[in-house]
């Protein structure tokens, strides 16, 4: 028999499945985990956060997989300062709990936003969460 506790407006059944408010946090988590490697300038730290089969789309090509991801990303990681930074503004999971969208302002140097990343979440077998797909676009410069 399950017994559904309610805690500060978070959900959990006592066989320990995670709410959905839960792996919201989660994910808001690891976003923030994978910026603060462009901002600590840890590249493995970057690559960790990757699957296998990630695939970043990029405005003049597409990446596909951990190993093309991290090496084409290395040059940011070059150098005493961040080239830009991201963090997330809104964060969404499946009811399933298997996957999940985060997506947020990009911001230069300078704290100007300079575009939006959309990230694709999964959420791995031993409860970690890995990239599976990433797409930045300009800012909107919608009313």
């Amino acid at each position: 028999m399950a017994v559904t506790i309610v805690v500060a407006g978070a959900v959990a059944t006592s066989a320990g499945t995670p709410s959905t408010a839960d792996l919201q946090s989660q994910v808001r988590d690891a976003e923030r985990a994978f910026a603060k490697t462009m901002a600590d300038r840890n590249h493995a730290a970057f690559t960790s956060f990757l699957a296998d089969e990630a695939i970043f789309l990029g405005s003049n090509r597409v990446l596909r997989g951990k190993k093309e991801v991290a090496e084409a990303w290395r040059g940011f990681y070059e150098g005493p300062k961040a080239p830009f930074s991201w963090e997330p503004e809104r964060v969404e999971v499946l009811d399933s709990g298997t996957l999940a969208i985060s997506t947020g302002p990009v911001r230069d140097p300078d704290g100007k936003r300079t575009g939006t990343f959309n990230s694709t979440w999964r959420r791995e077998a031993d409860g970690s969460w890995k990239i599976v797909l990433d797409n930045g676009c300009p800012p909107c410069e919608c009313p």
